[in-house]
């Protein structure tokens, strides 16, 4: 957990958050497309929430994969059971559910002969990139919802700029939902690592009391 994370988790009841902007970037393309099968891994969980819930009413048959690390990394299970016809639990260590990733469970459903119209993967940018490897030979379109790194979330700044089908898209604005097999996931992993360093030092900066962003801080006494 990063320190901005650290920051907003530890606010209470009462305290304000400065500005608030949204909503930004275009929705999911929502249609009566047929079987849509969601995976949705970390804050991916909570997020297909919404898109299976307006996929059912749109009509579609929703599938619904989740995977975490462990078993107690699960949340928001009984929401999605209302809004899923079918829900897959995977996790990494095999503690709940079947073992392995919602690559392997995409993968299974066509292998036995599924109909799928549209496979849909959040989380982090690992677990969509193997999803949109394993899935590439099935024929199946694939929406990811890019979690690039952002600084304004106007387009203004260009931060979040990513690389799909050979142009450059802004995840902010033309996003997030792109073709997760047009995505340039090397450029894409290298983009997000580029503040791997500043991201570690926050940490111990924070716990010597220096104010956020203030790499010139020293310690307290």
């Amino acid at each position: 957990m990063g320190r901005s994370t650290r920051e907003v988790v530890a606010l209470k009841k009462g305290d304000c958050i400065e500005h608030v902007v949204g909503p930004l970037g275009l929705p999911y393309p929502l249609a009566n497309l047929g079987t849509v099968a969601l995976g949705g891994g970390c804050y991916g969980i909570g997020a297909i929430y919404p898109i299976a819930r307006a996929l059912k009413q749109a009509g579609n048959h929703v599938i619904c994969v989740v995977e975490a690390s462990s078993s107690y990394l699960f949340y928001m299970e009984e929401q999605l059971r209302g809004v899923c016809d079918e829900l897959t639990i995977v996790t990494k260590d095999g503690t709940r559910g079947r073992k392995g990733g919602v690559q392997e469970a995409f993968v299974d459903l066509v292998q036995a002969g599924r109909k799928v119209d549209q496979f849909v993967a959040i989380g982090c940018t690992f677990m969509m990139r193997m999803v949109a490897e394993a899935t590439r030979p099935l024929g199946v379109p694939l929406k990811v919802a890019l979690n690039s790194i952002m600084v304004d979330g106007t387009g203004m700044c260009g931060a979040c700029r990513v690389s799909v089908g050979g142009k450059t898209k802004f995840a902010c604005v033309d996003g997030p939902f792109f073709d997760g097999h047009a995505v340039d996931w090397d450029e894409l992993g290298y983009r997000r690592a580029a503040y791997v360093n500043e991201e570690i030092e926050a940490l111990p900066q924070e716990a010597a009391g220096c104010p956020s962003g203030g790499a010139t801080c020293s310690p307290k006494a």
